[in-house]
């Protein structure tokens, strides 16, 4: 992490909210917009619910991307330029184990391989993926909690003209392409929420959903017995970031999937799949036109720029949040 990352992570708001704060997480959208977040916020108050759909298993390894994506956010030690990896990565064992294997696609960095390999001999040893993850959490000076889905394998497989894929590889080696005909989460009918998942929910006096891709990274989440019940009967605010801008993500194959599920590619659209459980909806402002046919829906609507470019826009945009959700607690008891 270089001088001026290390002093930009040293800054906090004057006054940072007085809350209890739970977010349903996943991939490099939802990192940038925690890593606000904990600005605006006590850390220690902060519980992520993170998906584990898109983990993989890669040389043997047990891979968590989007767990490792939002711990190396959290502590201020990823690749500011690809939002994922570690900063200053080499990769001479992934090209090593070219020597070995037919494909290495996956960029797993060499310091990056640590984390895999400790959570590796972890699991084997009878560990779940929760009391890892906690441990891999603390060892990074995160001070948040960090709450895998689940302890039960659950795994998302995009199902395309060309066959079933694993997330990892219709997203990493095939870059989304082909139509995509459905999405299935292999695993999920024996799965159950990790211990303390809806109960961060219940007990939060604000949830967040970050703009995280909502078939694949909030989805996994969503389906798991009782996460949706937990969020409809919580007297919390439900407030969610939409990941489309003018119908398009800023990252990722969310235009893609919805578009394939025959979802319409729109904040609308968005907003639709959370309906029965949110309050307040943010937009882009690119999406102000869309307010009217929103508010209709019932739902509180705010226009901002949410291109998380850098730190500064990532702690405006939650600021942005934390206020129109402790506005919204605010009338609610009144």
């Amino acid at each position: 992490m270089s001088k001026d990352d290390r002093g930009s992570w040293q800054l906090r708001v004057p006054t940072p909210f007085d809350l209890n704060v739970t977010a349903l997480a996943g991939g490099v959208g939802a990192a940038r917009f925690l890593r606000g977040l904990v600005r605006v916020i006590d850390p220690a108050r902060l519980c992520v619910i993170v998906n584990t759909g898109d983990d993989e298993e890669f040389f043997g390894l047990h891979v968590s991307p989007d767990l490792d994506t939002i711990t190396y956010t959290l502590a201020g030690a990823i690749d500011q330029n690809k939002g994922w990896g570690l900063a200053q990565e080499t990769f001479r064992c992934l090209e090593a184990l070219g020597r070995y294997y037919p494909e290495t696609w996956f960029g797993l960095g060499d310091a990056d391989l640590a984390t895999h390999l400790f959570r590796t001999q972890q699991l084997r040893h009878g560990k779940s993926l929760s009391e890892v993850t906690a441990t891999l959490a603390r060892t990074w000076g995160v001070q948040s909690t960090l709450l895998p889905m689940s302890n039960n394998p659950v795994r998302t497989v995009v199902h395309t003209d060309a066959g079933a894929l694993p997330f990892q590889e219709y997203f990493v080696k095939g870059r989304g392409e082909g139509q995509v005909e459905r999405v299935e989460f292999r695993g999920l009918s024996s799965a159950f929420p990790t211990p303390g998942v809806c109960e961060a929910i219940a007990t939060a006096d604000l949830l967040i959903l970050p703009p995280s891709n909502p078939i694949v990274s909030i989805g996994p989440i969503l389906a798991l017995p009782g996460v949706r019940e937990a969020l409809r009967a919580t007297p919390a605010p439900v407030v969610a970031v939409s990941p489309l801008i003018a119908g398009k993500p800023v990252k990722g194959p969310a235009d893609r999937l919805l578009s394939g599920l025959g979802i319409e590619v729109s904040v609308a659209g968005v907003a639709g799949l959370y309906q029965d459980f949110l309050d307040v909806f943010v937009i882009d402002t690119q999406d102000a036109s869309q307010r009217g046919r929103l508010e209709q829906q019932g739902l509180t609507v705010i226009a901002t720029d949410t291109i998380m470019s850098d730190m500064e826009k990532s702690l405006a945009l939650a600021q942005v949040v934390v206020e129109h959700g402790q506005k919204k607690r605010r009338t609610r008891t009144e």
